[in-house]
Order: C-alpha cells, then sequence, then structure tokens
C-alpha cells in the first residue's frame, strides 16, 4: 500500500525546501521560479480535479517566492484532505482532451511531476554557476524531516 500522507509530507518539504534554497540565492534565476511555481499550478489543478471543481487551477500560474510559500502552505493543509483512491475522475486536460484517471493515480501523478521539475530547477540553478537544494526523498527520510 502506498503511503500519500507520507509522500506529500515529503512534497511539501522539498517544495519548501526550493522555496528557501532559491531565496538564499543573490540572483534566483526566473525560470527557475517559473518551475517551482508550474508545481504548485499543478497540484491545485489535480487536487481540483479530484474534487470535482469545474473550474480548474492555471497550470503556469505567474507567482513571486512568497506567493508560492503561502500556497505551499496552503496545500499543506488542502492534501491531508482523504480520497477514495479506486474512484475514477473524468476530466479534460489542458488540450481539452477528455480523460479519466483513477485517484491513486492522479495522488502519484503529482508526486512524480513534483520531483521531475524540481529536478530542472536544480539543472538551472546549477547551470546559473550554484548549487542546487537537496531535495531527494532518501534524504528527506534518513535525515528525519519527516
Amino acid at each position: 500500500m502506498i503511503d500519500f500522507p507520507r509522500l506529500f509530507a515529503f512534497d511539501d518539504w522539498a517544495n519548501r525546501e526550493e522555496v528557501r534554497h532559491l531565496r538564499a540565492l543573490s540572483k534566483p534565476p526566473a525560470a527557475a521560479i517559473k518551475i517551482l511555481a508550474h508545481i504548485i499550478g499543478t497540484e491545485w489543478l489535480f487536487l481540483g480535479r479530484l474534487r470535482r471543481d469545474p473550474k480548474p487551477a492555471v497550470v503556469w500560474p505567474d507567482l513571486t517566492l512568497d506567493q508560492i510559500s503561502e500556497q505551499i502552505d496552503r496545500l499543506r493543509v488542502e492534501w491531508k484532505q482523504k480520497f477514495d483512491l479506486n474512484d475514477v475522475v473524468e476530466y479534460v486536460n489542458s488540450k481539452g482532451e477528455r480523460w479519466s484517471s483513477r485517484a491513486e493515480d492522479i495522488l502519484m501523478h503529482v508526486i512524480i511531476h513534483g520531483g521531475y521539475h524540481r529536478g530542472q530547477i536544480a539543472t538551472i540553478v546549477r547551470q546559473s554557476g550554484e548549487t542546487p537544494a537537496y531535495t531527494d526523498y532518501i534524504h528527506c527520510t534518513r535525515s528525519g524531516l519527516i
């Protein structure tokens, strides 16, 4: 059985770590901030789909680090909601395509999607001459951060 509360605690920690780290840089790359905002926008989008909200969230929101941090605070609370993992959710994606996905698959997608894009942020930060945040799951767990 997948421990989604633990995975979402990790996701929350990793996103907060990205905010903390980007704030500490003398000049955080704008592309890194944009991707981090996308992670947050996508989390709201899929949370809305799980709740069957008729108005989807913006996938590429234009957010500052302060706004991202505020959104992470809100998401931390919202992701504690319980979902029926076998529930099938019907939705239309950003391309206008109709899809249906199990809630369990949506939850896993959110976790994997965040990790994928945090890897892109690490590359962007490294290319700017800085050291990226260390947001690996195993680092988080063995350090007792969740």
